[in-house]
């Protein structure tokens, strides 16, 4: 019997470069999610310490000058979060709509997967069928000649 061929072989490569792709592109941006949220992190840190540092300095005396330089400090550190965060807010609706992506292809790809598998199965079903027909004919035509031949 001849090799086992299935019809959509190409398209399931096909489904599966693009699979491959989403979750790559998937990877890249959870990526630049955890560098944002690292980000924000370091900006909080920063702000946090800022903060208790200006807290000593009052408790020790300090000119208004500089409790002005502290604030305005404070102040560009709060909006470097906030910006921050925003810009988190978006890469996080990037990464679920990819993942989405992803779901979605993988759906497609295992579907055409598991088609395979039905073929496969049915495939070599009719192979065992075939041997099992062989097999029969054989050993009819070996009786038949064992007769024949006395």
């Amino acid at each position: 019997m001849k090799k086992f061929f299935f019809a959509l072989d190409t398209v399931l490569s096909y489904k599966e470069q693009v699979l491959d792709g989403l979750k790559a592109e998937h990877a890249r941006i959870l990526a630049k999610v955890r560098e944002c949220e690292r980000a924000i992190e370091k900006l909080e840190e920063e702000h946090f310490a800022c903060t208790q540092e200006l807290r000593e300095h009052k408790m020790e005396g300090i000119a208004i000058c500089e409790i002005h330089a502290y604030e305005n400090y404070l102040e560009a550190l709060s909006i470097k979060i906030r910006i921050k965060q925003e810009q988190l807010r978006k890469l996080m609706e990037q990464e679920e709509a990819k993942r989405n992506e992803v779901v979605e292809a993988k759906k497609e790809t295992s579907s055409i997967d598991k088609l395979k598998e039905k073929k496969r199965a049915e495939y070599e079903k009719a192979v065992q069928k075939e041997e099992e027909k062989f097999i029969e004919e054989f050993v009819a035509t070996k009786s038949a000649m064992a007769k024949i031949m006395g």
